[in-house]
């Protein structure tokens, strides 16, 4: 059963049948294998996502995989104060709502279409190494063990990959820079569906909770709490069923499903290639720490590291090409996750009254365009004394 082909791609993720998707359509001989009965399942995910994202990934919206379309967003602090924006100013988690399992075997269709082969039921158990370079790796499907040799492997394998690891790369990560999560799904909820919610302060010590609208009376309810924050990670459920108890137009509904997990609020990876491998999405940490969302970043790693990677596979000695998919991801979106980090690194230590004050600000001077300066420059006009929580952004 063992198999060679010129790129092997470790989970069927958005980001990984991305990457089988564009180094298919790169000429490339594609293997994505999953490790799980079914692409798309169990959800983790809020399913928001932005509009604008859509065309940068070379996908055009589809009733296929989108379930509801919001206007924008809500953030509301602790003592109410709401900031209203609309979808353009309200991040990359707003704009559709997804229904994420319909979406991802959306994206595993696409990346069949394009030419890649997929095996589900299939885990990558350790890399192969020839001469000091990753020449594939060791699988298990349905209790046989085979090997794929293959000219590059890209890790997609999340949150918890182990492809980093056994490439040798830093994966650790400090307990400030994992959110534990919770989500469930609510029907007979009430509230405005063409706006999505954000609750800030210490209702989600650390993080925030959400409300993202299916239709009109079912919405996602969830909460992302930082681990320096909370003694264990099932202490999001007592957060979340708490501020669902408090918020009258939530405690109608009735739970028909729950997912929990976690999900990475670091910087990115100091290295995201070794000689062989690339690593995509969540396995390098290209999650943003501020929002928790990344399926943008996840999509978009993913395209670039299957470009890439279509190419490498057509060389001899193709460092040089591994090093330009690390400069091509990092000069689009490090810079924003740098910031946003830093960001999250100042909310995390703000009470709730600060965070009060800084919506208080930016909604009664109507701020038209958000941004880091733009927040500060609101600030320091209403409440001069709060701007040292911003120390480091100045």
């Amino acid at each position: 059963m063992d198999r060679e082909v010129d790129v092997l791609v470790v989970g069927a993720g958005p980001t990984g049948s991305t990457a089988a998707k564009y180094a298919a359509l790169g000429g490339a001989e594609v293997l994505l294998i999953e490790k799980r009965s079914e692409i798309g399942t169990p959800v983790r995910c809020g399913e928001g996502v932005a509009k604008r994202w859509l065309e940068e990934i070379g996908l055009a919206p589809s009733r296929e995989f989108i379930c509801h379309e919001v206007d924008g967003a809500r953030v509301i602090a602790p003592d109410g104060t709401t900031l209203v924006l609309d979808e353009t100013r309200a991040g990359n988690e707003c704009g559709y709502v997804l229904e994420r399992d319909l979406f991802d075997r959306f994206l595993a269709r696409e990346a069949a279409k394009a030419g890649a082969d997929i095996m589900i039921k299939t885990s990558a158990v350790d890399l192969l190494r020839q001469d000091g370079q990753v020449v594939g790796a060791r699988c298990e499907h349905m209790g046989d063990t085979f090997d794929v040799r293959a000219d590059v492997v890209i890790g997609a394998d999340g949150f918890e990959s182990q492809v980093g690891r056994w490439a040798g790369l830093e994966t650790h990560l400090r307990a400030r820079d994992i959110d534990a999560c919770l989500q469930y799904t609510l029907v007979g909820v009430e509230g405005d569906p063409r706006l999505n919610d954000f609750y800030l302060g210490s209702c989600a010590p650390g993080g925030y909770a959400w409300v993202f609208w299916k239709e009109a009376d079912v919405a996602n309810v969830g909460i992302g709490v930082n681990l320096s924050k909370i003694r264990d990670r099932a202490d999001a459920k007592k957060y979340l069923d708490a501020l669902i108890e408090k918020t009258p137009s939530l405690a109608r509904g009735e739970i028909v499903e729950e997912v929990a997990g976690a999900v990475s609020v670091s910087l990115p990876l100091e290295r995201t290639v070794a000689p062989g491998v690339m690593l995509a999405g969540d396995a390098a940490r290209l999650i943003d720490p501020l929002t928790g969302g990344g399926i943008l970043n996840g999509c978009l790693s993913g395209k670039y590291a299957g470009e890439i990677a279509s190419e490498a596979s057509k060389l001899d000695g193709a460092e040089d090409l591994f090093q330009a998919y690390e400069r091509r991801w990092r000069s689009r979106m490090e810079e924003e996750l740098a910031r946003h980090y830093l960001i999250k690194e100042r909310l995390i230590r703000m009470d709730d009254e600060t965070i009060n004050k800084v919506i208080r600000a930016v909604s009664e001077i109507g701020v038209q365009r958000i941004s880091t300066q733009s927040v500060l420059d609101a600030i320091r006009n209403r409440y001069p004394e709060v701007l040292q929580a911003f120390d480091g952004l100045l």
